[in-house]
């Protein structure tokens, strides 16, 4: 597929190719973008920013609710396109179509809600014949730099907010799965967003990242993905606003009153959807020692069950990840646990870009598995004896995405929820839950601002202040 740059669909300086990550075939390829792509991207968009802001809330809306129509009408080829680009398994891509046109609704929806606050100044000291009321504007050029694993679910949460709000968008999809988005865009054209609106420049973000993001043209960055490359683009971005959703090894606790039941099938529906690549995935399990033997042997037969394979089977549970390499480093995590002590309950191993679904037992906090984010189809088990120690291990981490809680006490679940530092709290389900209307985002290093329409339109506009000085 070719980009697209200043209303054309363009090819650049050599391309990419773009795997099927579950039998290795090339399906597509995608243009290089270069340093003159992105100037020219810039300029237009610019000048798009411009008429986006002209464009009535009224108007915007019924652009983005065509939008979503047509997502609805090419669902199938965007749920197919997903599972062949990403290895998500069929059933899961058709849930993200369907997630991203109530995101796309939902975004439509804000654009009629962009209003003004009056401010009572005659409450202030000297404030008499004076009336103040506020304005909510356009950031200007947002630039949004989306992740692999929902190629166009979190895509939709960047841009629909961003045209809500009456902004242009530069997108910067995953290298590993620009195709999504690339039909996103054509589906906004063909829904009537101006050509100047809305852009999508594909290749390298080592080639090309820095320079998007350092743009003083650029107002606002919404930005999905790693820690690390998260700090790289704050110290990029100089000043302008910024959104990031990072990274998280989510804990979950289950205590001694907590439905064992319930909590294996939340682990095992939390900790492998998407192969284990969601960045609120289960991930470290921490379970009362009175209930951890009958914790694992509830757990182990749902895992064991989810089967491996092609993701467009129907059949198939758990898809490839994106890269044979990720599934090898997730292999490596593994081995390197069990070589300090952790017990392999079931799973270990890989085969390509399939990396079976994997229970490890007697996980200690210091290693790997535990501290860093695996982001892969593997759950460690750790016993604690408190409520107390669950929470403190909870927080002994850099990240603060989601967390969750088993337990029938309320004052447990309270204390969980007071005392966890995590953006997102779940009692009685894993930690991988989201509506996509629900503020979400993160604490610590997991990143700053939240998403979901409403919150991203007021993360994607700023606020002006108008005081009208009156006569006597």
């Amino acid at each position: 597929m070719q980009m697209l740059i200043a209303g054309q669909w363009v090819d650049g300086n050599g391309t990419i190719p773009v795997i099927n990550p579950f039998d290795n075939a090339e399906i597509d390829a995608i243009p290089k973008a270069t340093a003159g792509d992105v100037d020219r991207a810039m300029a237009f968009a610019v000048e798009g920013a411009k008429r986006m802001r002209r464009i009535s809330g009224y108007e915007r809306y019924r652009l983005l609710m065509r939008a979503a129509e047509l997502m609805d009408e090419q669902s199938g080829d965007l749920a197919e396109t997903i599972t062949l680009e990403e290895g998500k398994i069929i059933g899961e891509s058709r849930g993200e179509v369907a997630r991203a046109i109530e995101t796309m609704i939902g975004s439509a929806e804000e654009a009629k809600r962009l209003g003004s606050e009056v401010v009572p100044l005659d409450g202030a000291s000297g404030g008499g014949n004076r009336f103040g009321f506020t304005l909510r504007v356009p950031c200007g050029v947002v630039l949004a730099i989306t992740p692999f694993n929902f190629p166009l679910n979190l895509v939709v949460h960047k841009v629909g907010p961003a045209l809500a709000g009456g902004n242009s968008v530069i997108i910067k999809p995953a290298t590993d799965t620009p195709l999504t988005a690339l039909k996103l865009a054509r589906i906004l054209l063909e829904a009537g967003v101006p050509e100047e609106g809305v852009q999508c420049l594909t290749g390298s973000g080592g080639e090309i990242g820095d320079i998007l993001a350092s743009d003083p043209r650029v107002r606002k960055i919404s930005f999905t993905g790693s820690r690390d490359i998260g700090e790289r683009i704050c110290r990029t971005a100089g000043l302008k606003k910024v959104t990031m959703e990072l990274g998280s090894n989510a804990p979950l606790i289950v205590l001694p009153d907590a439905d064992l039941e319930k909590a294996s099938h939340a682990i095992t529906a939390t900790g492998f959807a998407n192969a284990g690549q969601v960045c609120i995935s289960a991930q470290r399990v921490l379970t009362h020692e009175s209930i951890y033997g009958d914790l694992i042997d509830a757990l182990k037969p749902k895992v064991e069950a989810l089967s491996t394979g092609n993701p467009l089977e129907q059949a198939t549970k758990v898809g490839p990840m994106v890269r044979a390499s990720d599934a090898a480093r997730v292999a490596e995590w593994v081995d390197e646990a069990e070589d300090q002590g952790a017990r392999l309950v079931t799973g270990g191993g890989c085969d390509g870009a399939i990396h079976a679904p994997t229970i490890l037992a007697d996980v200690r906090p210091e290693m790997r598995i535990s501290r860093e984010e695996v982001f892969g189809p593997a759950v460690g088990l750790t016993p604690v004896e408190t409520v107390e120690e669950a929470i403190g291990l909870a927080n002994d981490t850099n990240y603060g995405l989601s967390a969750a809680i088993f337990t029938e006490n309320l004052e447990n679940a309270m204390k969980f929820a007071r005392e966890v530092d995590s953006g997102n709290i779940h009692i009685n389900w894993g930690s991988q839950w989201r509506a996509d209307l629900m503020p979400y985002g993160g604490l610590k290093e997991s990143g700053f601002g939240k998403e979901g329409p409403k919150y991203a339109v007021e993360e994607m506009t700023e606020t002006k202040m108008v005081v009208m000085h009156l006569q006597g």
